[in-house]
């Protein structure tokens, strides 16, 4: 009783802390000089994270086996998950853009899973024969971090796809440079002395130079990071897949049995490898990889959660009932 008690205040403290952390990841972002919110945010999205990682602790040590035998759980630690990759991705691109985009979805499911659950559902059960196993912890561990980073990764393609809508925009490449032609902002894979020059070839090319030079900045930064994101969550969610088979094959003799999750987990291994192999190739540039990516952040929750709706499936315990 005492341990269910703790853990609800861990997790509604890590509530708090993340409602704290949104009005101060979006006032960062609406006062850039204000460089100290930025470490504020930061070090609270860490606090969310310990909290969070106590209360699983905790849940493992009370039951004996890993948090992750139902939804309620599932739904904890994805949002350790979005915090950790947050703070991993934090500490390279130096920005509060990426907490701006994921303390919302983090701050919804935490909600979800505290408020719009039945305390029945959070109340932890015994595991089902199939979750006996040591791929439990390794399966379910990859998947859940794969879809962490894309998530995230997708997040900041719909922020591009917002900032860039209505300009004729097109990043090819790598997104490693821009020049603007017949007054559109074109980018390609060339040095920045050219780019440089590139912008400054005539006086009337003056208005261009100062309104377009940070937005193309911040537009290959996104670019870049939406890339790099899906290219670190993408082999995760092949690992998981694979592991998910071998379990399957072990629990229920067969490695696959196109079971709704099975069948969506493969419908957003497609989605993504066709934004990466048109990244890969250049045979799509600009917006049209950032709408496949942004599509992927739709498949990621219906293969997570939305075929839960569904109540059928080998994989009964994850249902919503």
């Amino acid at each position: 009783m005492e341990s269910n008690i703790l853990h609800n205040t861990l997790i509604n403290t890590a509530f708090l802390l993340l409602l704290v952390n949104l009005l101060t990841y979006w006032t960062a972002i609406a006062f850039p000089n204000f460089t100290q919110l930025r470490a504020i945010s930061t070090s609270g999205t860490i606090c969310v994270n310990i909290l969070l990682s106590i209360a699983l602790c905790l849940r493992w040590i009370t039951n004996n086996y890993f948090p992750l035998s139902n939804l309620y759980e599932s739904l904890i630690f994805l949002t350790w998950c979005l915090s950790f990759t947050q703070i991993i991705i934090e500490r390279q691109v130096k920005s509060s853009l990426v907490g701006a985009i994921s303390a919302p979805i983090e701050v919804f499911i935490i909600a979800f899973a505290s408020i719009s659950l039945p305390a029945e559902m959070q109340k932890a059960s015994p595991l089902v024969p199939a979750l006996h196993s040591n791929w439990l912890m390794m399966h379910v561990t990859v998947m859940m971090l794969s879809y962490a980073f894309l998530m995230i990764g997708s997040l900041v393609s719909i922020l591009f796809l917002i900032i860039t809508q209505g300009k004729s925009i097109a990043l090819k490449g790598s997104s490693t440079g821009y020049v603007v032609r017949n007054n559109k902002l074109v980018g390609g894979s060339m040095s920045k002395n050219y780019i440089d020059n590139s912008f400054n070839v005539s006086q009337e090319s003056s208005y261009i130079n100062k309104t377009m030079i940070p937005r193309m900045s911040l537009l290959e930064s996104l670019d870049n990071l939406s890339y790099r994101v899906i290219g670190l969550g993408f082999p995760l969610l092949t690992i998981g897949i694979i592991s998910g088979a071998v379990w399957a094959n072990e629990a229920w003799g067969s490695y696959w049995s196109w079971d709704p999750k099975e069948t969506w987990a493969l419908i957003t291994w497609l989605i993504f490898a066709s934004y990466l192999h048109s990244r890969l190739t250049k045979s799509w540039q600009g917006k049209k990889p950032a709408i496949i990516a942004s599509l992927g952040f739709f498949v990621v929750w219906i293969c997570y959660l939305g075929v839960n709706f569904l109540g059928q499936g080998l994989h009964s315990y994850g249902w919503l009932s």
